[in-house]
């Protein structure tokens, strides 16, 4: 490629979790490239939203593409360990249910293993379906261990993310991106974003210290407000309101009053629900509601109320629009984080959706021309990454049998889109599970759901009648019993931290 071709400047407008993830992983991919250039304008002025993040695995493959070290990760950050999340109260008041990142159990005659689970079933055995799964074992027992590089079985093949702090994990991606030649931060405030007359791409953004910016290619990273990408770019929002309310939120950290557990907890509330994220010096706390059913009075005292330590700082409150942008890639713009669009932060999607980003800007990553066809095909990719992991948050809504509060009843009631639709009813009629393209959650994450809330097919895969009832019993008994013992012999998630990864106090 023609040097005079290639995008040289690359300007980030927003720091935090997805400023700085961005800013590390072109970075790097920059190395060795003499003449690129890395611009992140953030203001010390402006906050954050990070209120301590729960992740999901993938966290794991991006830290590993840049050459973090596990172990001094999570010291500095303040990390522990998430195995999945807890869901309480969001059936019916009283139940609870656990979403691992893991298959259950193993195929049996070539079909998945729910299917031998719901034929056993149908004799009258209760066991639970988490009672198949090693991560769920463990989480239960407050214990952790990280999974064989070459499992022997294949329950035992999991996945795991972490919980961190997400002040400090974009501090600690700061310095890993600021190490870098070719790389520098700007303090300031963007007060003006300039356009090129004849095309209306960014030229360049004027600074409140009295610098302009040009660049060739910008990064909106500047939060819900959408500095570029929404106020200068005039690029559209699709709002999923209609089927994913709750539109608010207030965050709130607490002292630790016992140790943190493998897993965060998500419970269900009367105007929507609350998030427990254990860190190894604190825990994070927030209430995530719908103000048409709760004002912001009501959520904080709800939110202090339900603490289970003493509070660490005042209320942090958070407003938001569920839904995304009609482009991600607007000209020569790419919203990431909450510029791009939020979904909510049930099932620790956001930065995983940061982290998806950053990885279809560098698959697509542009010449200054900017080719339509690539910048399409991007848009199209993400707009149907953010379809997908819609859907299946709005399962966790419409799904509900709660009758004590309007919420609940309201969202059991409300229209669904017609591709969860189809997914709900193939389930329901042989438990399928579709997968579309561009799925963010896998098949036994869909079969938690529906287990969770009570979702059963009438009828399962006719494969595994081919085996007989009693040989079944006994090797579902058999799983079971090798996942006990496994769960068993695992230390507990303080002992594993404290034993490799401590932070410094």
């Amino acid at each position: 490629m023609n040097d005079t071709a290639k995008v040289q400047h690359v300007v980030i407008v927003g720091g935090g979790t997805a400023g700085w993830m961005t800013a590390a992983a072109l970075a790097h991919a920059f190395r060795g490239s003499p003449g690129r250039r890395i611009t992140l304008i953030e203001s010390t002025e402006i906050g954050t939203v990070g209120v301590g993040e729960a992740t999901l695995p993938t966290i794991r493959a991006f830290n590993a593409s840049l050459g973090i070290d596990e172990v001094d990760f999570i010291r500095r950050t303040q990390a522990t360990f998430k195995l999945g999340i807890e869901f309480v109260d969001w059936h019916r008041q009283g139940e609870r249910f656990f979403h691992p990142f893991a298959p259950y159990g193993m195929k049996v005659q070539g079909a998945s293993f729910h299917h031998a689970w719901l034929r056993l079933r149908e004799t009258g055995d209760e066991t639970s379906l988490a009672e198949y799964s090693l991560p769920s074992a463990m989480a239960a027992g407050q214990r952790f261990a990280q999974p064989a590089v070459k499992p022997s079985v294949p329950f035992a093949n999991f996945a795991y993310a972490y919980h961190f702090d997400a002040t400090l994990y974009a501090r600690y991606l700061r310095e890993y991106a600021l190490a870098i030649p070719g790389v520098r931060r700007s303090d300031a405030r963007v007060i003006d974003v300039r356009l090129r007359p004849d095309d209306g791409f960014i030229d360049g953004l004027l600074l409140d210290n009295g610098e302009y910016v040009s660049g060739d290619l910008f990064v909106d990273a500047s939060g819900f407000r959408g500095i570029l990408i929404e106020q200068a770019l005039v690029t559209g929002y699709e709002d999923w309101t209609h089927w994913l309310p709750c539109d608010r939120a207030v965050a709130m950290p607490s002292a630790l009053i016992a140790a943190p557990a493998p897993f965060t907890r998500a419970i269900a509330r009367e105007a929507g629900w609350q998030w427990r994220i254990p860190l190894q010096h604190r825990e994070g706390n927030g209430y995530v509601y719908c103000s048409r059913y709760l004002d912001d009075d009501g959520a904080v005292d709800a939110l202090r109320g339900a603490l289970a330590g003493t509070a660490l700082a005042e209320p942090n409150f958070l407003r938001f629009t569920t839904g995304r942008r009609r482009k991600f890639w607007n000209r020569n713009c790419v919203a990431i984080g909450l510029a791009s669009g939020f979904i909510e932060p049930l099932e620790s999607t956001s930065i995983a959706l940061i982290q998806s980003a950053i990885a279809k800007l560098l698959a697509f990553f542009p010449e200054r021309g900017f080719s339509c066809i690539e910048t399409d095909e991007a848009n199209r990719v993400m707009r149907e990454e953010y379809e997908r992991i819609r859907d299946f948050i709005i399962l966790h809504y419409k799904a509900n049998a709660r009758d004590d509060s309007a919420l609940w009843r309201d969202c059991r009631a409300m229209p669904i889109p017609d591709t969860l639709e189809r997914k709900m009813d193939l389930f329901r009629s042989r438990g399928h599970v579709v997968a579309f393209a561009e799925e963010s959650f896998e098949e036994a994450s869909w079969v938690t759901m529906y287990a969770g809330f009570g979702l059963l097919p009438s009828q399962h895969d006719a494969r595994v009648d081919r085996m007989d009832i009693q040989v079944l019993a006994r090797e579902l008994a058999s799983i079971r019993a090798a996942i006990r013992q496994a769960a068993e012999t695992a230390p507990t998630h303080a002992e594993f931290i404290a034993r490799h990864c401590a932070a410094v106090a």
